[in-house]
């Protein structure tokens, strides 16, 4: 009995690894084709530096082009970064060279009172970077080599690229990629809690002080306590794909769950364990994320 127990977990145990295996050269193989296209390109990774009217002034930003024939056009990705963060995450980094190896542009910004671009991170809201990522989906759908467009943003960043295809709609976005997605920004503005710090949510003050030494906008708390996140998301029907983790303790995976709900035709990714930045996981999630918007873009080019 002992010994067809052992044979029998000996089989499972080998069935497990050689499914890992299968994921992990599923992976490997969309790697192994970037790499080759970018050798065989001759050009190294190409970007350009450029500046875009926001909402509260200029947004600094970084194109990453990949090599172009004559007349070519190809898909563009707008990435958004979160909360906090800036055009220098190393996710949304990462994303935008596994896109570029694939033949597809994007464009990394800072939102405004972020990074390098203009405005105070007191007066940014989420309604005011809905306005800033479509403010620069209007700059690249100009550029001549600019085909069909897609966005996708980690953390705050998802709920204004959630939101921004909702209200724009599949003939506008053709992809969608949520990381992580904030969503918990309303319940926390409810709650009068918002990145530790608290404050009585119908009179906030002029502003919250955050860590860092950052202020937080009462506006900021005002549009956020209302905000019609999932309400307005549900206005885009395309592909898009969700990845959420288990372990993320600023936005509990549930709510990347609600947005699958909303899309019932979207793509959702749980990651045991994985933290609200992945950052165990940020080569994993770089490539599902890239290779989701590499294969829903070029089959709508």
């Amino acid at each position: 009995m002992g010994l067809c127990v052992y044979s029998f977990s000996k089989k499972i145990l080998h069935l497990y690894s050689y499914t890992q295996y299968l994921k992990s050269m599923k992976h490997l193989k969309f790697l192994v084709v970037a790499l080759f296209v970018l050798m065989t390109s001759g050009i190294k990774a190409q970007t350009e530096n450029v500046v875009i009217d926001g909402d509260h002034g200029k947004l600094q930003a970084v194109i990453h082009k990949p090599a172009l024939k004559q007349g070519e056009r190809v898909p563009m990705v707008v990435l958004c970064h979160g909360f906090m963060g800036n055009m220098q995450s190393g996710l949304l980094t990462k994303i935008a060279e596994l896109l570029q190896a694939q033949g597809i542009a994007s464009i990394r910004f800072d939102f405004n009172g972020h990074g390098q671009s203009e405005g105070r991170f007191q007066d940014m809201t989420v309604l005011n970077e809905i306005v800033d990522a479509k403010k620069v989906i209007e700059y690249v759908s100009a550029l001549p080599y600019v085909g069909s467009i897609g966005i996708a943003g980690h953390s705050q960043g998802g709920v204004v690229a959630a939101m921004t295809a909702g209200e724009l709609g599949g003939d506008k976005i053709k992809a969608v990629a949520l990381l992580a997605p904030a969503a918990v920004l309303r319940d926390d503005a409810i709650r009068g809690s918002t990145m530790g710090a608290t404050y009585d949510p119908f009179n906030p003050g002029e502003y919250v002080e955050l860590f860092r030494g950052l202020k937080l906008g009462a506006e900021y708390i005002r549009t956020a306590f209302s905000m019609p996140i999932y309400e307005t998301s549900a206005g885009y029907n395309g592909p898009a794909i969700i990845i959420h983790g288990t372990g993320d303790r600023v936005v509990p995976y549930t709510y990347g769950e609600r947005f699958h709900q909303i899309w019932p035709t979207s793509k959702l990714q749980i990651l045991d364990r994985a933290d609200h930045g992945f950052s165990q996981q940020i080569e994993q999630v770089a490539t599902s994320t890239a290779e989701f918007l590499s294969q829903a873009l070029l089959q709508s080019k």
